[in-house]
């Protein structure tokens, strides 16, 4: 059966750790994200909801997922590398489960020897806010999801996705946006290491909310004999049933990009958004021994 009450973050602790046990000990935030939907049974209205849709275009669930790994890093159950890529500590391998009350109470307690070592006060730090965020999330990335939904104009995202393609390896990359065409705004030719090209066909959605499954399937319609893959992009979410319609068995594909992965794209393209690093490297001798 479905579930159709929206789980709590320390309610997801523990299919978040026999998720990444399923994966073979470490995933990604969307393979995570997949994995735990799938082990929970949780019901499309449920995945559907947005938490601060107004500043961000992560749904409720993926956001009480980030504050479940968040604990569990805390916690010494979880570790993250610098490219997303979550896994299990030696002491989560041997655990496998924890105890919510336990992780909640340590972690806190935790929180709070540091908060009141920097002399802050319980006035300060006692309430959530409403928006709050866990430790992974940037403000970097709210900012670009307001300056994309909020202040840029659609023709402008059309040029913006158009600059991204060719700066991603496409070529004859063309803006050809026209109302009744299926929402086909774009097509281009991906050149796979000189030797292989695809004609592909673009559309880029410009929402805050999720893209459900019956746009895939008017995009598709409309794909059909003109390009050999499709390509959504969006700066929301994909519900999950559009997720499974992009790879549907005997149907042309559709590749899909949501705002976070549009986000580490600009970002690693260095469109609109700088990196400043200043690199620190140190050596793990115990890291072959704990894979």
């Amino acid at each position: 059966m479905k579930k159709k009450i929206m789980p709590t973050f320390d309610e997801l602790m523990n299919p978040l750790l026999r998720a990444l046990t399923l994966l073979g000990g470490s995933g990604s935030i969307d393979e995570l994200y997949e994995k735990v939907v799938e082990l929970e049974n949780i019901e499309e209205n449920v995945l559907a909801k947005l938490h601060c849709p107004e500043k961000s275009n992560q749904t409720e669930v993926g956001y009480r997922l980030a504050w479940a790994r968040t604990y569990l890093k805390k916690y010494k159950f979880l570790e993250n590398s610098n490219r997303g890529v979550w896994s299990l500590t030696p002491a989560a391998k041997e655990q496998k489960v924890v105890d919510p009350k336990e992780v909640l109470r340590s972690v806190r307690e935790s929180d709070k020897k540091r908060l009141d070592q920097k002399n802050a006060t319980t006035e300060n730090n006692s309430k959530t806010p409403e928006c709050e965020q866990p430790e992974e999330t940037q403000e970097w990335r709210e900012l670009l999801h307001h300056i994309l939904t909020q202040e840029m104009a659609p023709d402008a995202f059309e040029r913006l996705t158009q600059r991204l393609l060719r700066e991603s390896g496409f070529v004859q990359v063309e803006v050809t946006g026209r109302t009744g065409d299926g929402g086909i705004d774009g097509k281009g030719i991906a050149k796979i290491h000189g030797f292989m090209s695809f004609h592909v066909i673009f559309q880029c959605k410009k929402i805050q909310g999720s893209v459900p499954s019956s746009a895939l399937r008017d995009f598709r319609g409309a794909m059909v004999g003109r390009a050999d893959k499709g390509l959504f992009i969006t700066t929301g979410t994909f519900t999950p049933a559009a997720v499974k319609e992009a790879t549907r068995d005997g149907a042309p594909p559709i590749d899909l990009v949501d705002g976070e992965h549009l986000a580490e794209k600009l970002k690693e393209l260095g469109l609109g958004i700088k990196t400043e690093l200043i690199e620190h490297v140190t050596l793990d001798r115990n890291w072959v021994s704990n894979l």
